[in-house]
């Protein structure tokens, strides 16, 4: 039984090795406009983005998240997008919300259960303003 519990304990801890890091891009993706995802990023109450990430065009943000200054030359629109839907896929001990999925999500408001964070076009708006977006 200790052999089950340990392998568990794994699979709950480690991302599957069929996660990927990358996500396509949605229908919304057409019409993505960065000075929507500008807004989106600085809502407090809406998103918090701005509480925990330092974010390309802003003096102020939080240092808690890893900072988005240039986050374009570093990732793939793919990869952005799933770091913002889901950041538990690549890592499960993440304190960052995720946005745009409600798997795996416990203890939701009844009000907001079966309910994204951010709509279909709110994550590609968010995108579109990161990757086009000054240092």
């Amino acid at each position: 039984m200790k052999l089950a519990g340990w392998f568990v304990a794994l699979l709950l801890l480690c991302p599957p090795l069929w996660a990927s890091d990358a996500m396509p891009a949605t229908p919304s993706a057409a019409t993505a406009d960065a000075a929507r995802g500008r807004k989106l990023l600085l809502a407090r109450q809406d998103t918090g983005c701005v509480l925990c990430h330092q974010l390309p065009g802003f003096k102020e943000g939080g240092e808690m998240g890893p900072s988005l200054l240039d986050v374009g030359a570093r990732l793939s629109p793919e990869q952005i997008r799933q770091r913002i839907a889901d950041p538990r896929v690549l890592n499960p001990q993440t304190f960052m919300p995720a946005y745009f999925t409600t798997a795996g999500l416990h203890n939701v408001a009844k009000s907001l259960q079966g309910k994204t964070v951010l709509s279909e076009q709110g994550l590609e708006d968010i995108i579109a303003y990161l990757l086009k977006s000054p240092s």
